[in-house]
């Protein structure tokens, strides 16, 4: 019950100021993970570069743990909100560029949570290792209803072929943190016309 003559503060409000410094704690976690590793940064230093308290940090955050998820979520929400799961393989391949300039600090924490976790024991390997294999199946689903629908040819292995896409992708990022100059828009342009020639079904009527 509020004090007479005192108006009570809004619940919406107090709501949205926290998911403001909620929001604020990921993205500052971003960008120290991506500039010094996730093993090189502490939660003091990123209730500090929020300008939280620890115990204001723990609130939002009840460990590191959960901080870390919780900025691969983030990842994996730009991904959900951006790319056409459905829509056309090469089209798709060539919009991946866009995340460079859209979010840079996700495409540099990326790199280094993947990095950081190939050992099985790390606490994100089997996330990592699950979202690599639902990626090779969906690209793969991508491939291989092309080629029922006789788009592309039919004489290679979608998930083989899933697994170099992504490979070229995961690279990508990687020579990009070392060379922010790769003109990314040409080189996926130019890979996914590269692909496009390669699945194009052989005219048999001309050989």
């Amino acid at each position: 019950m509020s004090v007479l003559g005192e108006a009570p503060r809004p619940y919406a409000t107090l709501l949205a100021k926290g998911e403001d410094r909620k929001q604020r704690i990921l993205e500052v976690a971003e960008r120290l993970v991506s500039r010094y590793g996730w093993r090189n940064t502490s939660l003091a230093q990123i209730a500090k570069e929020a300008g939280v308290s620890p115990a204001g940090l723990l609130h939002h955050f009840e460990s590191k743990d959960q901080l870390l998820n919780a900025v691969l979520d983030a990842r994996d929400a730009d991904d959900d909100t951006h790319a056409d799961r459905s829509g056309d393989l090469f089209t798709e391949i060539c919009r991946v560029a866009e995340r460079f300039s859209r979010a840079p600090e996700l495409v540099g924490t990326f790199s280094v949570l993947l990095i950081e976790n190939i050992a099985s024991d790390a606490p994100l390997h089997d996330r990592l290792l699950k979202r690599q294999r639902a990626g090779v199946d969906i690209v793969a689903g991508l491939i291989r209803r092309a080629q029922d629908a006789g788009v592309y040819r039919q004489d290679f292995d979608p998930a083989t072929k899933a697994v170099e896409i992504l490979a070229f992708v995961n690279g990508m990022e990687t020579a990009w943190l070392l060379d922010p100059s790769i003109p990314l828009v040409e080189v996926f342009k130019g890979y996914a016309e590269t692909l496009a020639r390669d699945f194009e079904p052989v005219d048999r009527s001309t050989t």
